[in-house]
């Protein structure tokens, strides 16, 4: 298991996120990718897959857009909640519509309050005790309920071609997943896992890191990333070329070597 030791506390607790919010994850661009409806394609898919309809909860939603795009994809199909520590972001939630808890999912009291779905989308990479908010999920999951969990993968392609210029290994991201170890995880909080897959494969990312310096990517130029691989999949004229990806991906993907891992859990 590979992790960062020893861990800055704002990082640990959530504060940093707070500082986070207004040059990165409230950023023109960040928001606009985030709110662009091809943005959570990927996830939305394989979420409807297992899951069609029932209470959401989103943990660390961040601007929410997750939710907003469940929501308003399927009308009347999903009651969502999300909950998050970045102040800002979730400020902004709300102005989109989102319902928002402002406080540490492990310290919120749900009471009876049971949901058919968790999520954890890039969320547990940024955890000090990931296992505590896995044990958590599962009292809040309705009986036969499900958890899904995405994390960048620590053995995909781009890490091993990149090595110490991965632009993933920055403050923000305490564990470091494999397949093996995030399966580990889920089996230790006793989750079953129902499905296990490696998505997303962003070849743009690999050349930039491949061509850079190995230093930290500012929050300004991971913003404007976002946005023009956003502007890419949505234009029409490049189909052919997202079609090549999306094999690539697929291959990628069966190999364990894709960007990012995912886990679909179930409660027992």
């Amino acid at each position: 298991m590979v992790y960062a030791n020893p861990i800055e506390e704002g990082w640990a607790t959530g504060v940093n996120y707070d500082n986070l919010a207004v040059p990165y994850y409230l950023s023109p661009e960040k928001v606009e990718s985030d709110y662009a409806p091809v943005r959570f394609d990927r996830e939305i898919k394989l979420f409807r897959r297992f899951c069609k309809q029932g209470p959401v909860l989103d943990v660390g939603c961040s601007t929410g857009a997750f939710l907003f795009q469940l929501k308003h994809r399927f009308p009347g199909s999903y009651n969502v909640l999300g909950v998050d520590v970045a102040g800002p972001a979730l400020d902004y939630a709300e102005s989109k519509g989102v319902p928002v808890l402002r406080e540490s999912f492990l310290t919120k009291s749900f009471g009876n309050q049971k949901f058919a779905a968790v999520t954890f989308w890039a969320v547990l990479e940024h955890l000090a005790e990931p296992r505590r908010f896995l044990a958590k999920a599962i009292e809040v999951i309705e009986p036969g309920g499900l958890c899904f969990v995405l994390v960048p993968n620590f053995c995909s392609l781009a890490a091993r071609i990149l090595g110490g210029k991965y632009r993933y290994i920055f403050p923000q991201h305490i564990n470091y997943f494999t397949a093996s170890t995030l399966n580990s995880l889920a089996a230790s909080a006793g989750l079953r896992i129902q499905h296990a897959c490696s998505t997303h494969f962003n070849p743009i990312v690999i050349w930039q890191d491949w061509k850079g310096t190995g230093e930290f990517v500012p929050d300004a130029a991971r913003g404007a990333l976002l946005k023009q691989t956003t502007a890419y999949k949505t234009n029409a004229l490049l189909k052919p070329i997202k079609f090549g990806l999306s094999v690539v991906e697929h291959i990628l993907g069966r190999l364990n070597l894709a960007d990012n891992l995912v886990l679909v859990l179930c409660k027992p």
